[in-house]
């Protein structure tokens, strides 16, 4: 069996080890046969890198490679976010490589392929690619020496069509780069729009700081301290700029779930956007509850982008959101987009004149209600101690004295309980892990939770 598995979001391994020259030119003959089984030759290559350690050495070995295959290849002429690879690779009707491991731990690398509509690779798309890895694969034609390209230019202009900058020009903002793919990219919009900005950590450092490139509340620490200091909201990426993390103007981390609730609003009140939300099992209630508010209807995928790429490529969706930072809009691209996500935040705040504190003090009032969530993940030694807890989970009545009143089997296994909260336990794509969302509607209900979550898997 190869150790090469194509996750929720591409494969992914720790440098040096299961990511290494080999294993990597296994994956690239297969995208290669890939696309010249269903295009031929004459479907442009795109390569992009992050920041993160070897990845700019695997882009270029990687695209004399598929040159020598017989492709056409541009490969970025500079570190690029994956959303800008991903538009450009829908513009260009051209097939996308992405070196990256996204918000995991520093010492992981990975490769994304993304097909020509600019999204994640589907699970049909991922199967032949694993069916690829073990075949030998020859030229198909004269070898084409690799084009060193920017795809920034292009992506920028686009951002300028969605946005309205004129509105938010003037506005100040703190940003922390936190070294990833996105961090000179949005420093340079900022700049551009005359965004007044105090931004830090935007240089390449492979390590990201000594912290994990995700950009949640644990790994932002400076930014919060500036949040705090000059009351204005923060916004940071994560390592290749697909997600998102905000702080709110009292250095408060304002959570996925109420940025895509918020800017939904935004997008249907100030831009007169129709349509669906489309939302991951693993997103919270309340974008459910904001829509019904709205008169939106919901579209539920499971936990992984690609599925609400799928959506989004075949439904009229005005937004596409994920509990882990990632979301999209109608009329851009079927992949999540940090630095779109941030620019949003800013046009939301400047259309209602209000500060983004007042914005969640006002989803709070329509909801009539507050949502607290959660994440627990818990790593086993084996995959057998892994398959028992699923199994544990898997036959509930009850939970700590509340009852089942749904059962939702999408994508592992999710609990809707009498007193409106949740638990859902599903398997980590990108890692050997098991994921536990829960959620309430109790801030004293939340730690409950974790806790009783805790004590059954002990047990």
């Amino acid at each position: 069996m190869s150790d090469i598995i194509f996750g929720t979001d591409g494969w992914r391994a720790v440098v040096n080890e299961n990511f290494n020259e080999k294993n990597v030119e296994k994956v690239i003959k297969s995208i290669g046969k890939y696309i010249f089984d269903n295009f031929g030759t004459e479907k442009e290559i795109l390569i992009g890198y992050d920041p993160r350690n070897m990845a700019p050495e695997y882009a270029k070995s990687s695209a004399e490679l598929l040159g020598n295959l017989g492709f056409k290849v541009l490969i970025s002429d500079k570190i690029v976010a994956t959303p800008i690879l991903a538009y450009s690779a829908k513009t260009r009707n051209a097939c996308a490589i992405m070196f990256t491991a996204s918000h995991n731990p520093p010492e992981y690398l990975g490769i994304k392929f993304i097909p020509d509509y600019g999204g994640p690779a589907t699970n049909e798309i991922t199967n032949e690619l694993t069916n690829n890895l073990e075949k030998d694969i020859a030229p198909f034609k004269a070898p084409i020496p690799p084009v060193q390209y920017s795809f920034e230019d292009d992506y920028i202009k686009r951002l300028e069509t969605l946005i309205n900058f004129d509105k938010i020009k003037n506005m100040t903002v703190n940003y922390d780069g936190h070294h990833g793919a996105a961090a000179m990219t949005f420093k340079f919009i900022l700049d551009k729009h005359k965004i007044m900005n105090n931004s830090i950590n935007l240089n390449r450092d492979i390590n990201f700081g000594g912290f994990m490139p995700d950009p949640k509340e644990k790994y932002l620490p400076e930014l919060k301290k500036l949040c705090i200091s000059n009351h204005c909201i923060g916004l940071s990426n994560d390592g290749d700029g697909d997600r998102f993390g905000v702080f709110n103007e009292h250095g408060e981390f304002v959570s996925a779930n109420e940025i895509i609730c918020i800017l939904l609003l935004h997008l249907v009140k100030n831009k007169g956007f129709t349509g669906k939300l489309t939302k991951t099992v693993g997103a919270s209630s309340m974008l459910d509850l904001t829509a019904e508010k709205i008169n939106v209807d919901v579209v539920l995928t499971p936990v992984g982008f690609k599925w609400l790429g799928e959506v989004m490529r075949k439904d009229n969706i005005i937004i596409g959101g994920e509990e882990s930072g990632g979301l999209s809009i109608k009329g851009h691209i079927p992949e999540k987009d940090g630095i779109l996500a941030d620019l949003l935040i800013l046009e939301a705040m400047a259309y209602s004149g209000k500060q983004l504190y007042e914005l969640q003090a006002d989803l709070k009032k329509l909801l009539g209600c507050e949502f607290f969530s959660d994440r627990l993940d818990f790593k086993f030694d084996t995959k057998d101690e892994q398959e028992k807890l699923l199994e544990r989970f898997s036959v509930l009545k009850e939970f700590f004295q509340r009852t089942v009143k749904d059962k939702i089997t999408l994508d592992g296994i999710k609990y809707i309980f009498d007193d409106g909260s949740t638990l859902l336990v599903r398997k980590s794509g990108t890692e050997p892990l098991l994921r536990i969302y829960i959620e309430t509607q109790n801030v004293s209900k939340l730690e409950e939770m974790r806790e009783n979550v805790k004590k059954f898997v002990k047990q």
